[in-house]
């Protein structure tokens, strides 16, 4: 491949092998531990979904088990099956009676890990197969129906009320939206558990729940048919629910995740070790399942400026698309995030944001790049903000971005309306049909702004990379080298969390969605 922009793709190797190794030192932390979302994860790939008479999901329940009698280290399956061969019981009917009758799973007579895993393997085999299931039906409607051209327009619902979402989901698909993203209530990154069934009370979004994601894929899945197109689903497996929350994206055939521990880190202060543990189980059901996981790297451009952390992003996205390898998660599901978020007032910004779009499609050609709008200079001036949206909309068509997420003209002033959203994708409609093969036919100038822009980028990213390699990830996260937020190795939100794996433990779903 030829650079348009002038990259020394030498350089660009030498970058993506440094990212390895630091992605390489952080799974081989990760290898050894386990959390309670990760043990969660598994009762739910298991068939267990449910609350008990105190609204608190039965995963919830089996998995403090063993975390308050000590022994989270051994893992959810050894228990499990080995209570299954001890009583024949499914693990739903398990997971009730230690709910229900205080039935103790850990101090039952232990049987051989050959007896438990095979009380196990059918149950495991069901799971994957509803998972290659939903794949498959997701392929088949495209292949037989189609979908949108690339970039797909990406917009937001976020009533708080799960049918109300529908309403409005549907109505942007009628209008031209590719994908829908139910925005999650504010906070329930933070939450340790996954809410349970239909919810209408969301706050800025609504929550993700089982059910919640059902509703939604059955009422896109009726719009697509009846409009020949399929829609995306987006939700937001981040937070301390990250694998749980993927597991329940694949059980109900979900297209698209915001999947980036690196965001839940520095954006919503959640433990280093836990989430980056919490995000490979995470990643490699996301891959197993076919979906797109989007990063959040266009968040380190609202809290640094945008010109001079622009390496930051980069170096981020690299080290995301190592630690997306290592789960078995191909390019072509990987929707690296970066944005549109340079001041308008900048001179010549318009060629510097091509600059870094162009670099980044280049760096990452496999990749359906997830491309973010102006948010950090909306001002609520709304002609001013359709103006920024619609450049933004030209480097989208001009780079080939992958994932275009819609900016609104009334982006800093409320929750967009159906109205706002179709102006939004009229824009972008009329944009990428009109400079559709712009990219194909325009050259830049050797030597200009563009080309010297997108080396000195690389330049600096890759010098950061070996500020990192020679740190560890870990460290550099303590002086707030991504997006000047600062977070420690044991500071944060759900270390306790956490355990070291013990002799017993086994996790079967990895190998087989791996290998898969």
């Amino acid at each position: 491949m030829e650079s348009k922009i002038g990259l020394d793709f030498q350089k660009v190797a030498h970058a993506k092998g440094i990212a390895k190794n630091i992605a390489d030192k952080v799974q081989s932390f990760v290898e050894n531990y386990t959390t309670v979302a990760v043990e969660r994860t598994i009762c739910r790939l298991l068939g267990i979904d449910g609350v008990d008479e105190n609204g608190v999901p039965l995963p919830n329940i089996l998995v403090g088990e063993l975390k308050d009698n000590g022994v989270l280290s051994e893992g959810i399956m050894y228990f499990l099956g080995n209570a299954m061969v001890e009583t024949g019981l499914s693990p739903q009917r398990i997971a009730h009676k230690v709910a229900e009758e205080n039935f103790d799973i850990i101090q039952l007579p232990v049987h051989s890990k050959n007896k438990i895993e095979n009380a196990l393997q059918p149950i495991v085999n069901q799971t994957i197969i509803r998972i290659q299931n939903n794949r498959k039906r997701r392929e088949d409607f495209i292949a037989n129906i189609g979908e949108g051209t690339k970039p797909y327009l990406y917009v937001i619902v976020a009533t708080g009320n799960i049918y109300e979402d529908v309403v409005q989901a549907q109505a942007a698909a009628r209008q031209g939206a590719d994908i829908i993203a139910v925005i999650r209530t504010t906070g329930q990154s933070l939450l340790d558990y996954v809410p349970f069934g239909a919810t209408t009370e969301g706050f800025g979004g609504t929550y993700a729940t089982q059910e919640n994601f059902r509703i939604m894929r059955s009422a896109l899945d009726e719009t697509g048919k009846e409009i020949g197109r399929y829609i995306r689903l987006c939700n937001y497996c981040s937070g301390l629910c990250m694998p749980e929350i993927a597991a329940m994206g694949a059980l109900e055939g979900l297209d698209v995740m915001l999947n980036d521990a690196l965001y839940g880190i520095l954006f919503r202060d959640i433990n280093p070790q836990r989430t980056l543990i919490d995000q490979y189980f995470s990643r490699i059901i996301n891959g197993f399942a076919g979906v797109i996981i989007n990063t959040g790297e266009d968040n380190y451009l609202t809290t640094s400026d945008a010109v001079e952390a622009a390496h930051t992003v980069l170096a981020s996205d690299l080290i995301n698309e190592q630690l997306a390898f290592i789960a078995g998660i191909p390019e072509e599901q990987m929707g690296l995030g970066h944005a549109f978020e340079m001041s308008p007032e900048l001179e010549n910004g318009f060629l510097l944001e091509l600059a870094q779009a162009q670099m980044t499609r280049e760096i990452f050609p496999n990749s359906p790049l997830k491309y973010m709008p102006p948010t950090k200079f909306m001002t609520g001036n709304i002609f001013k903000g359709h103006i920024q949206d619609a450049l933004f909309n030209m480097v989208g068509i001009w780079t080939n971005q992958g994932i275009q997420l819609l900016g609104m003209l009334t982006e800093a002033l409320h929750t967009p309306f159906m109205s706002d959203r179709f102006l939004s994708i009229e824009n972008a409609k009329y944009i990428f049909n009109n400079m559709k093969n712009i990219g194909e036919e325009v050259v830049f100038k050797e030597g200009g702004i563009i080309q010297n822009r997108a080396k000195k980028v690389l330049d600096d990213t890759i010098s950061l990379l070996g500020t990192l390699e020679n740190e560890g990830l870990f460290n550099a996260l303590e002086k707030g080298i991504f997006g000047d937020v600062k977070r420690s190795k044991t500071g944060g939100k759900g270390l306790d969390g956490v355990a070291q794996k013990g002799e017993n433990y086994f996790n079967m779903f990895i190998n087989l969605m791996k290998k898969n």
